[in-house]
């Protein structure tokens, strides 16, 4: 019975450790990273450009409704700065993102690549936080109005009435099912759901632009009522920049659209080092996605606003967070409403598949090179699972609102848009475009004022990006701390010279002896190999050879190891490495030269001073410390065969 019930155990955790092969199947691997590159032809532009537009275009399903309930008859203004915002900052930010970051991985890898030590790994970590809430956000947000979409249906509402929560739980599970079971972003279904969405929308459109010609009362009711009001034209303009962050949802494609540029086809000569074809593409993907969306905005903030009394935007109201879709029932029957209602809810469904997708793949992307991620993170059934809980949870607190989850979704977004303003602002300084700086200056400014802005009036985002980043830091330390005996080196080369002092003590004993670097003077290296025969009773015949490592960057976690070789003041052999962690370089170093030589080497330290737990924090934080006992600790972990651990003396 328990062998049974071991064995089930067994294959569950097989299955769930598993992942999925096929998520990263038309990933291109970074320059520099690991494993072979992918190769594969891409798409053409205008097809990934649909796959952007699952996440961008879909916001028309719920961004007129909650303009609507902002800014009330002043929307179509506002959205017109919204508009202008668009397509004069975000849209030049991102165009200039796609130059500096060509391989998907956004403005993240560009600060990423500013900072470093343990602030660039902290602030890294931040921005992950904020771009989880982005996509954790777009999923519940997505499935709240599909929900929405499905429930006020004609059709459906006396069966479905109330149970709103439960549909959009169901949605995310679903969502969640399809992920464990295996999916593969497919562009060609993102081309039919979002050709068949917009077309279906200029259908709207139109028609209800016709109804506002048709009945020219429409637009002077309007215009007296928002003179009544507003009053002049400049506090209409005044006021909407004021309530401009209220609608930052209508900008939140330009990440995804980035992201997906390594899926974009270029040139034939293009190569990793220089996509210049795949940079240019990736721009007019932009430079389109945000024309059509500018468009549609203006027309349906217009049309929704005119059409559409007020009340009904309100919570509870018909057209509350599906103003298109009441349009569609109202003016043009419930069968084509029935339909423009399925077409919503499939492009909500598939938005929140390409958020949950942008979560797998972003992850992964930081948290493994910096060690700070489980050793089940690496596989996607285990962070389905978590992601998903984490939706319903969210779902939960919000109530499977649209109108409440707006504040946080924009939260993300504007977080993640201020941060590339500002990372092209600086790529800008360093290439001494001064125009470009200036410009890029001012679109940073903007978008910290509207995040500021956002975040007062509706401090859910930044609260619920809050727990996330203390979430991924909390496990990112703990993941760090539990793997800190690893050995984390990912090659070792020598140097001619330090091959040849290998190789030479190969033929009798190979003696280490570690050494801190200090002055590098003759004393020092005369004083440590006293000290050290001294201690080990090693007689004066006996070679030895010195190792000294210094840290230019502990934050680091995986890098390869270069030893060099050189002779100083004439007499002392000294092998120079360079590496996060003293320890983990001096394992390294001693597994290399047993493989090499077939020698078990031997390695001398003298005890550090000082407490333990200091030295500890010491090597855990700045990668040196107590190195004897833990250098001793990652060869044990290495080498489970005491016969072939290299030996580890201290005096």
């Amino acid at each position: 019975m328990s062998t049974t019930a071991g064995a089930e155990r067994g294959r569950f955790r097989s299955w769930l450790l598993e992942g999925l092969s096929d998520m990263g199947r038309h990933q291109h691997q970074q320059p520099g990273g690991e494993g072979q590159q992918v190769a594969h032809k891409g798409q053409r532009w205008w097809r990934v450009m649909c796959l952007t537009g699952v996440d961008y275009f879909s916001t028309l399903g719920y961004q007129p409704g909650i303009a609507a309930l902002a800014a009330g008859l002043l929307s179509p203004i506002a959205t017109v700065v919204l508009v202008i915002v668009t397509l004069a900052g975000a849209l030049p930010v991102y165009r200039r993102v796609a130059e500096e970051s060509p391989h998907g991985a956004g403005s993240v890898a560009m600060l990423e690549r500013l900072l470093s030590f343990w602030k660039g790994k902290l602030f890294v970590l931040a921005l992950l936080g904020f771009a989880a809430t982005d996509f954790l956000i777009t999923i519940t947000l997505s499935a709240a109005d599909a929900s929405t979409h499905l429930v006020e249906n004609p059709h459906f509402t006396s069966a479905l009435g109330g149970h709103q929560m439960i549909i959009t739980l169901g949605l995310i599970a679903l969502l969640g099912a399809v992920f464990l079971k295996g999916f593969l972003e497919a562009v060609g279904v993102a081309v039919v759901l979002v050709g068949i969405y917009l077309a279906l929308n200029v259908v709207v459109v139109v028609d209800a632009l016709w109804h506002v010609l048709t009945a020219a009362h429409l637009v002077t009711d309007w215009t007296h009522g928002l003179t009544a009001e507003r009053g002049n034209v400049f506090v209409m303009i005044g006021v909407s920049l004021l309530i401009f962050p209220k609608l930052a949802l209508g900008m939140s494609g330009f990440e995804t659209g980035v992201a997906v540029m390594p899926h974009v086809q270029g040139d034939e000569d293009d190569t990793e080092e220089r996509p210049t074809g795949r940079i240019r593409d990736t721009k007019k993907l932009l430079t389109t996605a945000a024309l059509i969306m500018s468009v549609f905005l203006i027309t349906t903030s217009f049309v929704t606003t005119v059409l559409i009394p007020k009340q009904d935007f309100e919570a509870g109201g018909p057209a509350n967070g599906r103003a298109l879709a009441y349009l569609a029932h109202e003016n043009l029957g419930s069968g084509f409403g029935t339909v423009y209602d399925f077409s919503t809810i499939a492009i909500l469904w598939f938005a929140g598949a390409s958020a949950m997708a942008g979560l797998l793949n972003l992850m992964p992307r930081y948290l493994p090179r910096y060690g700070m991620a489980p050793h089940w993170a690496r596989a996607v059934r285990p962070m389905v699972l978590v992601f998903t809980l984490v939706a319903f949870l969210v779902t939960w607190i919000f109530d499977a609102s649209v109108d409440k989850q707006g504040g946080a979704y924009a939260t993300g977004v504007l977080v993640l848009m201020s941060s590339a303003a500002i990372a092209v602002t600086i790529a800008a300084r360093k290439a001494q475009q001064r125009r470009w700086t200036v410009c890029f200056g001012v679109i940073a400014v903007v978008f910290l004022y509207t995040t500021v802005v956002n975040v007062l009036e509706r401090p859910d985002g930044v609260k619920i990006g809050a727990c996330f980043i203390a979430g991924i830091m909390l496990v990112s330390f703990l993941s760090r701390l539990a793997r800190a005996f690893e050995l984390r080196v990912t090659g070792v080369h020598l140097d001619p010279m330090a091959e040849r002092f290998v190789r030479d003590i190969a033929t009798r004993q190979v003696r280490f002896v570690a050494n801190e670097p200090g002055l590098r003077d003759a004393a020092e290296y005369r004083d440590k190999l006293q000290q050290i025969r001294m201690d080990n009773d090693i007689p004066p015949e006996d070679d030895l050879v010195l190792v000294e490592v210094t840290v230019p960057d502990a934050s680091e976690f995986e890098s390869a190891l270069t030893v060099q070789g050189t002779v100083l003041h004439g007499k002392y052999r000294v092998l120079s490495l360079e590496s996060a962690s003293v320890p983990n370089a001096l394992a390294a170093l001693l597994l290399h030269v047993r493989d090499l030589t077939g020698c078990k080497p031997h390695i001398y330290f003298e005890w550090t001073e000082g407490s333990p737990f200091a030295n500890f924090l010491g090597f855990f934080l700045f990668g040196h410390g107590e190195v004897a006992p833990v250098t001793r600790e990652v060869l044990r972990e290495a080498e489970p065969n005491r016969a072939r651990r290299p030996k580890v003396h201290v005096g």
